[in-house]
């Protein structure tokens, strides 16, 4: 009797890694669709959460600050609202979405990242 198992079921770990690389493929994609006006607040956005990018940052913290997110959306509105025709309430609404949306990807990245190099 042959009790050999084919490949795939020996070694299944190859398939964990691509978990990352696809995720990243579909937000790739998902930002390909945005809007036109989203599309042009993303370079902002992603400007300033690189700059909040780094150890001990608020954007790493278990309940990041209300005020210094808010603050943070401001400095961004102040950047991109020189592009719109009609910058308001909408565009500051839009762009905490999107600076909220950013922020939960990071905070998700760098937990995996972070976990992967502690097992």
């Amino acid at each position: 009797m042959d009790n050999r198992l084919p490949y795939y079921m020996k070694y299944p770990m190859p398939m964990i890694y691509d978990d990352d690389r696809l995720e990243r493929r579909d937000y790739d994609y998902v930002k390909s669709v945005y809007p036109d006006t989203a599309k042009r607040l993303l370079p902002f956005i992603e400007e300033e959460c690189d700059r909040l990018e780094y150890e001990g940052s608020m954007m790493y913290d278990e309940y990041p600050d209300r005020l210094a997110l808010r603050l943070m959306c401001r400095r961004i509105y102040e950047q991109a609202k020189d592009g719109e025709e009609n910058p308001g309430d909408w565009l500051k609404d839009l762009i905490e979405v999107m600076a909220y949306q950013e922020l939960l990807r990071r905070r998700r990245e760098h937990r995996c990242v972070r976990k992967k190099l502690y097992y």
